[in-house]
């Protein structure tokens, strides 16, 4: 049997069908590409000066951070990334780059995209204004996500005809370490009707929808969930989530993803990385369902070889049995 390509595996664990071969591998993000190339990350780059540069310029920057995407999901055997979009790009800009990254892939990992338009926790400089506006201005507020909603859906009806991206990821963040921002009972009020429209949307779209949140998502894990969407990310094990017990609660209906605890990477000892890792990959790979990532993301201040060394042990010991059962 022909193995699967990185991006067919992922699919596959969204999907939740029996698993085979190598247990898939997805980020947010990957910051450190100036110590793993030598070229400073999209987020870095002065792209304020976007509007003065020449076409010519224009398409080489188009072209650069589509071979940047490309070149990190080859070099750490993603099966998938967020493609990062520079504010000042218009969607043609976008498109242009990732056509590009796409002639460079040959289809073999999948391209995606953010596509949130829910409320998360909001800044400090922001919570009194925003928790008031909740209780002064319900309706307006729902109205506002209302509309965020809708106009992420055209959006995507518009990308649709691109061919270029196959994943929607949601990042909206609801929680702290201790819990959600919103009690359940407002998260079901100001949140849930539209993450779970804006889930339904995508998928009948023709795209996959991975929701991910930080924190504590267990008193709000149904409502994550009333969407359909195809998975969840990050599992946090900051925030006291449990990978064994969230995929016992919800693991046949849903893919998780994630779960290698980010502040092990960054502080522990070499020991413990290991360890963390053998963990995340006991408690999630049975029966399928998993796909395999940190907690949140390689992020500045990271050390890359502590995650070259997670990735040695997925690599070692990341593959299903050649006879899986099947998901009940």
């Amino acid at each position: 049997m022909t193995p699967m390509t990185p991006r067919e595996a992922l699919f596959a664990a969204l999907e939740r069908r029996p698993p085979a071969g190598r247990v898939p591998h997805f980020e947010l993000a990957f910051y450190l590409t100036m110590e793993a190339f030598g070229r400073v990350h999209t987020s870095q780059r002065r792209f304020y000066q976007w509007l003065q540069m020449s076409a010519t310029e224009q398409s080489l920057h188009q072209r650069d951070l589509g071979d940047l995407y490309v070149q990190t999901l080859q070099r750490f055997d993603l099966s998938g990334m967020i493609y990062y979009e520079p504010a000042e790009w218009r969607d043609e800009d976008i498109r242009a780059s990732l056509d590009h990254a796409r002639s460079l892939d040959n289809g073999r990992h999948a391209f995606c995209l953010h596509g949130d338009a829910t409320f998360s926790v909001p800044s400090g400089e922001h919570m009194m204004e925003f928790v008031m506006n909740l209780a002064d201005k319900p309706q307006e507020m729902k109205d506002r996500t209302q509309g965020w909603v809708d106009g992420k859906l055209l959006r995507a009806a518009q990308i649709r005809n691109w061919g270029s991206v196959d994943v929607f990821v949601l990042c909206a963040d609801y929680c702290f370490n201790e819990g959600p921002f919103l009690s359940p009972a407002m998260f079901d009020e100001f949140v849930t009707p539209y993450l779970a429209q804006l889930v339904r949307g995508y998928k009948e779209l023709g795209f996959y929808v991975i929701k991910h949140t930080d924190g504590n998502i267990m008193p709000i894990l149904d409502a994550l969930l009333e969407g359909g969407p195809h998975a969840l990310h990050s599992l946090d094990p900051q925030g006291q989530v449990d990978l064994a017990e969230v995929k016992r609660l919800v693991g046949d209906r849903v893919c998780l993803i994630g779960n290698v605890n980010c502040a092990t990477l960054q502080t522990g000892t070499d020991e413990e990385v290991v360890a963390d890792t053998r963990r995340a990959l006991r408690d999630g790979m049975p029966g399928g369902g998993y796909v395999f990532g940190t907690s949140n993301c390689i992020y500045t201040g990271m050390d890359l070889e502590r995650y070259e060394l997670m990735l040695d042990v997925w690599r070692k010991e990341g593959d299903y049995a050649p006879q899986t059962a099947r998901l009940n």
